[in-house]
């Protein structure tokens, strides 16, 4: 049987931070759903986010566009089963450099953040739910961070191939190599590397 979106996002709820049913009764109707089509935002660069959502269906890319070179730079890639915001912009309330974009039709549901407030103040497993979401983000950041700083091209690829292996089949190579800070030609060259071990 087929969980309904809702209890889709309440399995992973309890399984994320561990959050009762009392917890979920008090935010289930702040959750809506959203539908995100192919190449559209989640977010646009130099807005404020607003919003926190959990991804039922579809794979975001977050990217930064170089004011001076106009070139897009692939920052992750943000598959289903995932919370999605810009962290920092939306705990700030500043706007947020980077844009978040659907590389395939996308099914979400969001809450506002005004709305997660108020549930921080109702609830101690909504706190953990802040605390938590907040953990992985700063994971995810410290984890890119260092492996642009620590590793080579073909380490990060062999990490993707590893930690995200459907990611190969469901994004461009142009996508890839720029995540990997490559040019195209270098991708082909790790590949066939990778390929020979």
């Amino acid at each position: 049987m087929v969980s309904s979106p809702h209890g889709v996002l309440h399995q992973h709820l309890q399984q994320f931070a561990q959050l009762s049913e009392a917890d979920w009764q008090l935010a289930d109707e702040f959750w809506y759903f959203r539908t995100i089509a192919r190449h559209d935002l989640f977010n646009f660069q130099n807005s404020v986010c607003r919003q926190v959502g959990f991804i039922l269906k579809g794979l975001f890319r977050v990217y930064y566009v170089d004011p001076k070179t106009e070139q897009e730079h692939n920052l992750y890639f943000i598959p289903e089963g995932v919370f999605l915001t810009s962290l920092k912009s939306l705990l700030t309330k500043t706007t947020c450099p980077y844009l978040i974009e659907a590389l395939e039709e996308a099914e979400l549901l969001v809450i506002d953040y005004d709305r997660l407030q108020q549930l921080y103040t109702q609830s101690h497993g909504w706190e953990r739910f802040g605390r938590l979401l907040a953990e992985q983000y700063f994971m995810i950041n410290q984890t890119r961070s260092e492996s642009l700083l620590t590793q080579t091209a073909e380490q990060r690829y062999i990490d993707l191939v590893e930690n995200q292996p459907d990611i190969l089949n469901r994004v461009s190579l142009g996508h890839i190599s720029s995540y990997l800070g490559i040019k195209g030609p270098s991708l082909s060259r790790i590949r066939a590397q990778v390929a020979r071990k």
